[in-house]
């Protein structure tokens, strides 16, 4: 198949392919739609989980319970390295979790971490 991108679609594709975590253009194309796969089959249950994980992290902000920027990338390039490492998918880590009854509304810090606890 070949495939045609449009001016627009250059720009973004270049700047994912030159922080090198995509090989490809290819690679950026598939893993795309990998992710919209993935939220496009998200339960309603999942979403109100992640709803619900978004609302208190806003409410943490304004009470003031914050931290910094270098800090949270740290924390979440260490997510990601650790679900990487494990093979695993978060979003299949999530639905796990919903599907299993937890209504915690948290996300899991790693594969192998259970919810709400790092």
């Amino acid at each position: 198949m070949q495939l045609t991108v449009p001016p627009g679609l250059e720009t973004p594709i270049n700047k994912r392919l030159s922080s090198g975590g995509y090989q490809s253009p290819e690679d950026v194309l598939r893993r795309a739609l990998e992710a919209q796969d993935a939220e496009e089959s998200w339960t309603d249950e999942e979403r109100r989980a992640l709803s619900a994980h978004i609302e208190e992290g806003y409410l943490q902000a304004e009470r003031g319970e914050l931290i910094g920027g270098a800090q949270a990338r740290r924390e979440i390039q260490g997510m990601k390295d650790n679900w990487r490492e494990a093979g695993a998918n978060p979003v299949s880590e999530i639905r796990i979790k919903a599907r299993a009854g937890d209504r915690s509304g948290e996300l899991p810090s790693s594969p192998s971490d259970p919810v709400g606890q790092e």
